[in-house]
């Protein structure tokens, strides 16, 4: 008797892990590709209650569940979530007729986007830190006299006045044109218990300037992972403290990139990964948004307006009220 219940024990205990990876009965369809664990994508989507199907041939596969839709592209690490881009870690791949996904991504790219991560009971999302990129010394991208420092604070103002007037708690990480080293950033957010905190920072280009633009929020990569910023940090990375949070992460990214391209008019870059120090080491989700490219022509002169920069204020408040009301179920 004592055996039989030691036996039921670990089979218990072996089904419980395998249902915490969000990926039933991984075991049985888990293979290795290009060094990578992967899943056999049909079997993964049966899983989660998608039905699989090609929009075209050996190109673009759907998945869907009735109420939102996955797109997939073959050898591509391009993915797309109810409209909203979001960037994979790994190429889909195809084998012998099979399509496979990567691990990573399954449990903390498309995962969060399916269950939706909750707070603990009773944790109510109520302080923000806004963390303006830049300041003093540091003035980030310049377009003519026309500096990054300068309008990521007076966009931080803008998003900490509606955030107010709809009832959260925010602080600001500086208030002043002055320098912020990158770790303090996170660790102030720390300090002050605050519950989310947000980057905000505006992109340039050389290269392309008169047709790059558009929003794109960054989250932190997975371990393991490669990271999709164009610095591209290697996979061999390991885990930060802000790893406790992947899931979470990855759904306050989607939430404010939804917003930014529906109610913002922002073309979509995408939910992209990056292993940023302001990231790396926040205890609570955090996210870096790029809000759009002050390079570009016409999308440079609407950040520098100030009816624009409400606009954007706006959409991310949104966005952080849209984690609240998932979150907070």
């Amino acid at each position: 008797m004592n055996l039989m219940r030691f036996f039921l024990m670990v089979l218990a205990a072996c089904l419980a892990v395998d249902r915490s990876q969000g990926v039933p009965h991984a075991v049985n369809y888990t293979t290795h590709l290009n060094g990578e664990s992967y899943l056999r994508l049909a079997d993964w989507a049966a899983g989660q209650g998608l039905e699989l199907r090609w929009l075209k041939r050996d190109e673009t596969i759907q998945l869907s569940n009735g109420s939102s839709r996955l797109l997939l592209r073959v050898d591509s690490r391009e993915a797309q979530w109810d409209g909203v881009a979001v960037w994979l870690s790994f190429p889909v791949l195809m084998r012998n007729g099979s399509l496979f996904l990567s691990r990573i991504d399954a449990e903390t790219a498309i995962q969060p986007l399916i269950s939706h991560p909750r707070s603990r009971a009773g944790v109510e999302i109520k302080r923000i830190c806004l963390d303006p990129g830049h300041g003093g010394k540091d003035p980030g991208y310049c377009v003519g006299p026309n500096q990054e420092k300068k309008y990521t604070l007076l966009l931080a103002e803008e998003l900490r006045r509606q955030l107010t007037g709809s009832g959260f708690k925010v602080t600001l990480t500086r208030t002043t044109d002055r320098f912020v080293e990158l770790p303090e950033r996170p660790e102030l957010a720390n300090r002050r218990n605050a519950d989310l905190f947000l980057s905000i920072h505006f992109n340039a280009t050389e290269i392309g300037r008169a047709s790059v633009q558009g929003a794109q929020v960054f989250c932190l990569t997975p371990a393991g992972a490669s990271s999709t910023n164009t610095r591209g940090e290697g996979g061999g990375a390991g885990w930060f403290t802000g790893n406790r949070n992947n899931d979470k992460n990855l759904f306050l990214a989607y939430a404010v990139q939804k917003q930014l391209i529906h109610s913002g008019g922002v073309e979509d870059r995408g939910i992209r990964r990056a292993r940023f120090a302001v990231l790396r080491d926040a205890a609570m989700p955090a996210v870096l948004i790029e809000a759009g490219f002050m390079s570009h022509p016409v999308e440079g002169r609407k950040i520098f307006s100030a009816g624009y920069r409400h606009q954007l204020a706006q959409a991310i408040a949104d966005g952080i009220k849209a984690y609240k009301k998932t979150a907070e179920r």
